[in-house]
């Protein structure tokens, strides 16, 4: 046997002479942060869902938007096939890393509306910045009503049954 040959075999305790097995070295492909690599584009919708689930988990927000579009959203809700609009009240502008959310929202009787509002805000960014990255850049929540006690929620009665 050649020199070269030798030097790459080593023998077993046996006596046999063992060939090693060459294994590949791991290639790193592509450099730079993998969040380089691409682009990540987040739908208004998006935005609008979370923020309206997130508002309306706060103690005092009764319902979300105008009594209009309260009104017209409960007669959706009752057709069936029609889903409850958790983006009801919720209007976004969402670039490229930031956005901004504008909240309509009715609060029940009693409760300190400069309270509710400040949790609102304080709950929506936290959601949105937490589950999109975008930087939250306002929220501006304007209170189109408030639900007294004796007050029904305004769902229309509907002929269907």
């Amino acid at each position: 046997m050649s020199d070269v040959t030798d030097r790459n075999r080593t023998r077993s305790p046996e006596g046999e002479i063992e060939t090693p097995v060459q294994t590949r070295k791991a290639v790193k492909r592509g450099s730079g942060d993998p969040a380089g690599r691409g682009r990540t584009t987040i739908a208004d919708g998006v935005v609008e869902k979370i923020a309206g689930m997130a508002a309306r988990d706060v103690v005092g927000v009764h319902a979300m938007g105008s009594g209009l579009s309260r009104t017209f959203g409960a007669v959706r809700d009752r057709v069936p096939g029609g889903a409850k609009s958790v983006t009801r009240g919720v209007k976004v502008e969402v670039g490229e890393v930031q956005t901004a959310l504008d909240l309509e929202i009715v609060v029940d009787y009693g409760v300190a509306i400069a309270d509710v509002a400040q949790a609102v805000r304080e709950n929506v960014i936290a959601a949105v910045e937490r589950m999109t990255g975008l930087e939250v850049v306002e929220v501006n929540i304007a209170v189109s009503d408030v639900k007294l006690p004796e007050e029904e929620d305004e769902e229309p009665e509907t002929r269907l049954q």
